[in-house]
């Protein structure tokens, strides 16, 4: 006969598995409270997930049983979509119509998964017209699913907070049209590192608006943390949307003691923080080996030294 305790054990695990099953059900609509993400209920919410690769390089992991994987075997909240906009053959810029199914299948992934799912448009350069064609079409689609993020640019590189600026204003103008509430994230000038231009002259005219920080730990320091310290101080809301714990190259070593330095930050603001990247390229940051199936179901020896640990990560601190 089955002891009281064993039946209190099962039935507190039951509902700790369902509130894992159905994470955007409990927390629902986003929105920014001063510099804080936070849910339906005005509490702090924070994400923590994988980016895939860009879709035009390794567009054979943009499906829904891979995006289910990461929920239920590395404990994912978020995932993020990297729409490749000019690398590769099947860029956006080549193929439009491929691109977006690639996109999609991972939104509709995260959506039958209950989990959230940024679309980023991952490019380096401004542009404007595409962009806006994009956005304007997925904000029709999804506006009324509280799973989605947008994010506008992906990491400008030599381009201006004020070019930067004023393609985000344009692009979230045609978001906002469609979409009054769910979270847009715009990118940072010089690959997200120089946050403190965003925050001497944000965004004015719209709500739920946040802004990108990225690291590579074993090439960013302190002082980019202390920058973006400043800049949440000053009010800028800010959302990790992709690091990792190698150099910026993507390769080299994994500098775990720099990483595990952010990852004690990140989680002391609340800050919330998406890891590069589900993909099988022949570089540290890309979690998985070339014998990884394409949906998921990896197992210990298809994970990379990266992979292993990012889920060591989003077991521990994703405990919801």
């Amino acid at each position: 006969m089955k002891s009281k305790f064993w039946y209190a054990t099962f039935f507190l695990l039951m509902i700790v598995n369902v509130s894992k099953a159905q994470f955007v059900k409990q927390h629902g609509q986003l929105s920014v409270l001063g510099t804080q993400l936070v849910d339906k209920n005005n509490n702090p919410i924070v994400l923590r997930g994988l980016s895939f690769g860009w879709h035009s390089m390794w567009p054979r992991f943009y499906n829904e049983k891979a995006v289910s994987w990461l929920k239920k075997d590395f404990n994912c909240n978020v995932v993020r979509a990297a729409m490749g906009i000019e690398l590769g053959d099947y860029s956006y810029i080549n193929d439009p119509q491929f691109s977006k199914e690639k996109i999609e299948a991972v939104i509709k992934g995260a959506i039958k998964s209950d989990i959230y799912v940024i679309i980023d448009w991952h490019s380096h350069n401004i542009n404007l017209k595409e962009a806006k064609a994009f956005f304007e079409e997925m904000s029709k689609k999804y506006a009324k699913y509280p799973n989605i993020i947008y994010e506008v640019l992906n990491e400008p590189d030599h381009e201006t907070w004020w070019e930067v600026k004023n393609y985000a204003e344009e692009v979230i103008r045609v978001i906002r049209e469609n979409d009054p509430n769910n979270i847009i994230l715009v990118g940072c000038p010089h690959w997200d590192q120089d946050i403190d231009l965003a925050a001497e002259d944000p965004i004015r005219d719209y709500t739920n608006i946040m802004y990108t920080m990225h690291f590579y730990a074993a090439t960013h320091g302190k002082e980019l943390r202390d920058r973006t310290d400043l800049a949440i101080k000053s009010g800028l809301p800010v959302f990790i949307s992709e690091s990792a714990g190698m150099e910026a190259s993507g390769d080299g070593p994994l500098n775990i003691k720099a990483w595990q330095e952010y990852i004690d930050w990140m989680e002391s603001k609340k800050l919330s923080w998406i890891t590069w990247s589900v993909s099988d390229k022949d570089e540290t940051c890309s979690i998985l080996k070339k014998s990884a199936s394409s949906e998921g179901k990896w197992k210990d020896e298809d994970l990379k030294e990266s992979g292993i640990k990012v889920r060591e990560y989003l077991r521990k601190y994703n405990k919801e």
